[in-house]
């Protein structure tokens, strides 16, 4: 009799498990009608599915699958501050000041930042939920700040830029408050983007090496090794990219998340130099390296796209891999100094205009 109680809790929790995938909005929704043609059409769609410009094995064997599920459930030292992380407070009066001339960025912890190009405003893959997760009540967690960004505490923003549909770059949460705004996102995403409430005028999507022109300022969609995917069986039915933003006289790399690629070093000769590149720094691991690169592989993707100046992005605020949370920005430090490239390292909502290198600081060495 307890075995088939077991086998019934069973079957009640996988049946509710694909009906949750099915119809909870956060999951969002899968490309159709225009939209799939337009993803059928597209030279970097093949045999069902989006491709990478280099080959990238994603597989990993059932033995190091469970290995890392395990060390993931029973934890690890310093995956996580005991610390509150201070922030700065975000000055909304001083980001409206920065100068039409100059570039400015403001980083909230992991990919969302606030960039000025032109005096344009975008704000990249805006997570402010509490979890980048396909629940809410369950998954990673946000590390505790002194203060979160909120969206009505943003300034105006003029465009939402996007770079793939991953829980931890898109949130439905955020997106809900931002149904005013304008989304400039990679082919497919806008399937997500409808399904919460954006209306289709307001989306627009790129396939790679496509541009779009927000007043003086040209983006082109570049690709970066990674994936997509928010349900049980859409892997790779949107497309994933990092972000060219040239304006009149200064040019901002966001590159997203990726493991390292030929790619960066074809942006460099097509886009470069960048008087800014922000690059991925966390979340990676050697056995999914393909996807997301080492330390070491970002001051080198930094050298490759000829950036001035590079700005670890993506760590500081979720614990998504088994590295300590410090040890990405001392890695990619000693790195850039090896390469000799610049590094800012500003405090989390701190206001960096020009880029202004003063501004840099090693806020973590005080935390625990």
């Amino acid at each position: 009799m307890t075995l088939w109680i077991l086998l019934g809790l069973l079957i009640t929790m996988g049946a509710a498990l694909l009906l949750y995938f099915q119809f909870a909005p956060r999951i969002g929704s899968d490309p159709a009608g225009e939209r799939l043609a337009r993803i059928q059409a597209s030279p970097n769609y093949r045999d069902g599915k989006f491709q990478n410009m280099v080959e990238t094995n994603m597989d990993m064997p059932i033995g190091t699958l469970l290995g890392v599920m395990w060390e993931f459930i029973k934890g690890g030292d310093g995956r996580e501050p005991k610390d509150t992380i201070p922030v700065v407070d975000f000055d909304a009066a001083a980001w409206a000041a920065v100068p039409d001339t100059a570039i400015a960025v403001c980083w909230f912890g992991h990919s969302s930042l606030l960039i000025k190009v032109d005096g344009t405003t975008f704000l990249t893959d805006p997570v402010f939920g509490e979890r980048a997760s396909t629940f809410s009540f369950a998954g990673p967690k946000r590390f505790n700040y002194t203060q979160h960004m909120r969206v009505d505490l943003l300034p105006q923003v003029d465009v939402v830029l996007l770079s793939h549909d991953h829980y931890d770059h898109l949130d439905h949460e955020t997106v809900l408050q931002l149904k005013d705004k304008r989304f400039i996102a990679p082919l497919g995403v806008g399937a997500h983007l409808e399904h919460w409430g954006i209306p289709a005028e307001a989306i627009t999507e790129n396939d790679l090496w496509e541009s779009a022109e927000v007043g003086s300022v040209k983006l082109t969609l570049a690709p970066s090794r990674h994936f997509s995917g928010r349900g049980m069986t859409n892997r790779f039915s949107t497309l994933w990219g990092s972000w060219v933003l040239e304006g009149r006289t200064k040019k901002v790399y966001f590159g997203a998340d990726s493991g390292y690629s030929p790619s960066f070093k074809d942006v460099g000769e097509r886009f470069g130099p960048f008087d800014l590149a922000l690059l991925e720094c966390g979340a990676y691991n050697e056995h999914w390296s393909n996807i997301h690169m080492m330390p070491e592989e970002t001051a080198q993707a930094a050298a490759d796209v000829k950036a001035k100046v590079l700005m670890p992005i993506h760590w500081g605020k979720f614990s998504l891999a088994l590295h300590p949370w410090k040890e990405p920005v001392e890695r990619v430090t000693l790195a850039a100094k090896e390469l000799g490239i610049p590094l800012l390292t500003p405090r989390i909502g701190r206001i960096v205009n020009g880029p202004n290198m003063t501004l840099s600081e090693r806020w973590w060495d005080a935390l625990q």
